[in-house]
C-alpha cells in the first residue's frame, strides 16, 4: 500500500508520548526526595513532574535552590543509571507500530525530549525503534545547557537539516504544555496526545487533539491511493 504524509518530517516527544516511564520516575523521585528531606509525590502528583526538565521540577515542585536542584538531579540520574534507563519503562500500545510504520512510509522522523539524551537512545534501543529515527535528540547531561522543549526543538530540526531531510513542514507530537511551547517557538505545529500526563487545558494552542493512535496514524500517514488526486496536503487537522 501506498502511503503519504502531510509532514515532511515528524518530531516525538518521550515521556507520555513514546514511553510510559511513570513507575521508575516515581520509586526514584520518592528515594531521592526521602533522601533529601522532602516529601515525595503521590502518582496523581506525577503530572507535575513528568515533561518538564527535573533540574526545572525539583526548584519548582518542592522549593529546591538551583544548587540544590543540581545536586538533587545528579543523586535521581545515579539512581536511573543503576537501575537501569529502561527499568519500569513501557511503550504506549501501538505507538511503537506507528514509529515504525511511519519509518517504512520514508517519514523521516527524531525524538525531541527534554529527557538526557543518554537515557533516550537507551530507551529507544530497548524497543527498538532507534533505527526508525534519523535522529536521537535529547537534553545534555546537565539538563541545564540543553534542556528547554524550545532548545531541543530547534536541535531536532537542525539534526534532521544536517542529515539532509526536508524540515519545512515539521509535527511535533507531544502530551504536554511545554511541547505546545517550544514547538510554537519555531513555528512547528503540534498533535497533542490524550494517553500521557497532562492536565486537559494543556492541549490549547495544539493544532489538533488525539484520544487513541488510530487518530494520531491518520493525521501522520494515510492511504494515497484511497485519497486520490487533489490529495497533496493530506488529511486535515481539526484544532
Amino acid at each position: 500500500m501506498a502511503t503519504r504524509s502531510p509532514w515532511t518530517c515528524i518530531l516525538w516527544d518521550v515521556d507520555g508520548t513514546i514511553v510510559d516511564a511513570s513507575e521508575g520516575i516515581l520509586r526514584r523521585l520518592t528515594i531521592a526526595l526521602e533522601h533529601f528531606g522532602r516529601r515525595p509525590p503521590t502518582r496523581a502528583e506525577l503530572v507535575h513532574w513528568i515533561g518538564p526538565p527535573m533540574f526545572e521540577s525539583f526548584q519548582v515542585n518542592v522549593g529546591m535552590t538551583p544548587e540544590q536542584a543540581a545536586e538533587a538531579v545528579t543523586f535521581y540520574r545515579g539512581l536511573n543509571k543503576s537501575e537501569g534507563y529502561s527499568a519500569g519503562a513501557k511503550l504506549f500500545p501501538g505507538v511503537g507500530e506507528l514509529i515504525r510504520d511511519a519509518a517504512a512510509a520514508g517519514i523521516p522522523q527524531a525524538t525531541a525530549s527534554s529527557k538526557p539524551e543518554v537515557q533516550v537512545v537507551a530507551l529507544m534501543d530497548h524497543f527498538d525503534l532507534s533505527t526508525s529515527f534519523i535522529s536521537i535528540v535529547g537534553a545534555t547531561p546537565d539538563e541545564k545547557t540543553l534542556s528547554s522543549k524550545s532548545d531541543v526543538v530547534a536541535e531536532a530540526l537542525r539534526r534532521l537539516q544536517a542529515a539532509g531531510v526536508d524540515t519545512s513542514r515539521p509535527v511535533l507530537v507531544g502530551d504536554r504544555h511545554h511541547d505546545v511551547e517550544g514547538a510554537a517557538e519555531h513555528g512547528v505545529p503540534v498533535i497533542f496526545v490524550r494517553w500521557g500526563f497532562s492536565w486537559p487545558h494543556e492541549s490549547e494552542g495544539a493544532q489538533a487533539v488525539v484520544d487513541d493512535v488510530d487518530q494520531l496514524r491518520a493525521l501522520l500517514i494515510f492511504d494515497a491511493a484511497a485519497e486520490g488526486p487533489g490529495a497533496d496536503d493530506g488529511p486535515g487537522l481539526a484544532g
